[in-house]
């Protein structure tokens, strides 16, 4: 089944044309594809696809490829679907876009969840680099986290993020400490955060995330979203406003972020 409708997303209709933060006009020359897809499976197949023969390109040219990937419930099905896609996964480095402060095997923990649904079968083979560290706050594993980054080859070659109903991506959380540092359009590859509780973060405000600085100059990005609620926030985040209220914008406002859009309902 194809994608029902491609192209560029509706835009809030009562934006003004400009703020501190850009024109309407500039923003617009930024936004990437946007695909609508009939529903997930649809958008799973399509992306699973295109993240495939990315890959295989990549290790045809250089030898070498590069994923860096998100947590949460969206990603789920195709990383289950890419994990059995035929590749020399012994050559493929696969990155935590983002880790919530909590040790492996336990619940909310990004290495976890990609270990349970990408690392299985042929994907297994991959190389594996984890954010989460043995020091007891993001801030003190920082430094472990920025060497393990820095050792992969960049830019990546694919990066796969979500985004939240607030406006976040990775864990670049609304007016969270630490957020600045995040997205800096240059700087450090990580950033801890110690985001506010509310229904998105749950729990888990204590993070270590890769920074716009990491993540902005890969060769795709791929942005995935699912429902009504997290389509109108992508909407919305293309408007004029702050950065600091919905970080999404700082990728979709960076020159160099080749950003392409799936959603399903």
């Amino acid at each position: 089944m194809r994608p029902v409708r491609t192209g560029r997303p509706r835009l809030p209709c009562c934006s003004s044309a400009t703020d501190g933060n850009g024109s309407m006009a500039s923003i617009l020359s930024l936004i990437g594809p946007f695909t609508a897809h009939a529903d997930a499976r649809t958008m799973t197949a399509q992306v699973r696809q295109s993240v495939t023969e990315a890959l295989a390109a990549a290790l045809r040219e250089r030898g070498r490829a590069s994923l860096a990937v998100s947590g949460g419930s969206t990603p789920k099905a195709l990383y289950e679907a890419l994990s059995a896609a035929p590749l020399d996964w012994a050559s493929v480095t696969v990155v935590l876009v983002d880790e919530r402060w909590v040790d492996p095997g336990l619940a909310g923990s990004n290495e976890t969840f990609v270990r349970k649904t990408l690392l299985q079968g042929p994907a297994a083979a991959a190389r594996f680099v984890g954010l989460k560290t043995p020091d007891p706050t993001p801030q003190a594993g920082r430094d472990e986290a920025e060497r393990r980054v820095a050792a992969v080859p960049r830019p990546f070659d694919l990066a796969i993020l979500g985004l939240g109903p607030d406006g976040h991506t990775a864990s670049w959380f609304p007016h969270a400490a630490g957020l600045q540092e995040a997205i800096a359009a240059r700087g450090p590859l990580t950033a801890a955060i110690t985001a506010r509780q509310s229904e998105v973060t749950g729990p888990f405000t204590e993070r270590l995330t890769l920074t716009r600085a990491a993540l902005a100059d890969a060769r795709r990005l791929i942005l995935l979203i699912k429902g009504e609620d997290k389509r109108r926030a992508f909407e919305t985040a293309q408007g004029p406003g702050r950065v600091e209220d919905m970080p999404v914008r700082a990728l979709i406002r960076d020159e160099r972020a080749r950003l392409e859009t799936h959603w399903c309902p």
